[in-house]
């Protein structure tokens, strides 16, 4: 094998065309795998149409009609014959035209200049054009009790809002013109609100300081009802702290506090379940129980499962 003769057939001998103007890489293929197999000066070349076959993976009609057009072209010439053989010399004095670089060129900066086109067109489907803009009068659009930006007032009046029973200010929070009912509308069980969208228009969701969450008097009946062991007050300052400190939003904030109140009391109850060969009871505060007092908890957990269960089911 010779390297010229390899880097001729890669590189630097004229490119075939098809009859539609492509680059013919078949013929291309089967001059670069007979390079292979000739000197320096690409004399000496003749390779079997089997191994042709297995070093293209061709079929041995293409093999045949590549090295046709090849030979059509003067690319390679018949030099005599080897054993049963053609022997066949390159023709390393012909060089490939440079427009075939320019060509390939001209086409990456045509193909990168339509990914720019299309990526603008795309862009422009989302921008609304000015004609489209309606313009409308400040004096049309502002009601009784809106102030102007002018005044140094802002149009909205702020307000504390208190949570429950612990004496903490929430976040400000806005009195507009659609201000969220005072108790969350009933559902068939809990009493809180389960819609899934803010009420008059409001966003559909919104973090809980933003949204005004507080806990009414329904919500905390209906969590003292269902589970009356469960320090509700602890769980509530538990409930706002996480949610206050990731900044999630949710649709329902009552029911999100519904949820958990749920979770909680799961967990309260599997904590107070003692592990099996166990005499050791976790109560909801942290006190640890073990013994005789362990079983007189367990006993009340029990009872008080059993009423909540009762109650439940007559209401």
């Amino acid at each position: 094998m010779s390297i010229e003769a390899v880097k001729w057939a890669m590189d630097d001998a004229p490119m075939l065309r098809t009859p539609a103007g492509k680059f013919d890489t078949t013929a291309r293929h089967v001059l670069q795998a007979m390079a292979e197999h000739a000197d320096a000066k690409g004399k000496n070349c003749h390779p079997s149409e089997i191994r042709l076959q297995y070093r293209t993976g061709y079929d041995r009609r293409t093999v045949q009609r590549a090295r046709r057009r090849l030979e059509d072209a003067k690319l390679i010439i018949r030099d005599g014959m080897v054993q049963d053989r053609i022997k066949y010399k390159l023709s390393m004095h012909l060089l490939r035209d440079a427009s075939d670089w320019e060509e390939l060129e001209r086409e990456e900066a045509a193909s990168k200049e339509a990914a720019a086109e299309r990526k603008r067109r795309s862009r422009a489907k989302h921008v609304t054009h000015s004609n489209d803009v309606t313009v409308t009068d400040a004096g049309a659009v502002t009601e009784p009790g809106v102030t102007h930006s002018e005044s140094g007032r802002h149009a909205l009046e702020m307000r504390d809002v208190t949570h429950f029973k612990s004496g903490r200010h929430a976040l400000s929070a806005a009195v507009t013109t659609n201000q969220p009912p005072e108790e969350p509308p009933a559902t068939n069980w809990a009493g809180v609100g389960s819609s899934t969208c803010g009420p008059q228009g409001l966003a559909p969701s919104a973090p809980i300081d933003d949204a005004g969450f507080v806990v009414t008097d329904v919500m905390r009946r209906w969590a003292a009802g269902v589970y009356p062991g469960l320090d509700i007050e602890h769980s509530t300052d538990q409930f706002i702290s996480h949610y206050r400190s990731t900044g999630a939003q949710r649709h329902s904030w009552p029911d999100a506090w519904q949820k958990w109140i749920r979770e909680d009391a799961k967990s309260a109850s599997r904590r107070q379940q003692p592990r099996a060969g166990s005499n050791v009871i976790h109560l909801p505060n942290g006190q640890t129980l073990s013994g005789t007092d362990a079983k007189v908890a367990a006993h009340s957990a029990l009872t008080e499962q059993l009423r909540a269960l009762e109650n439940r089911e007559s209401s």
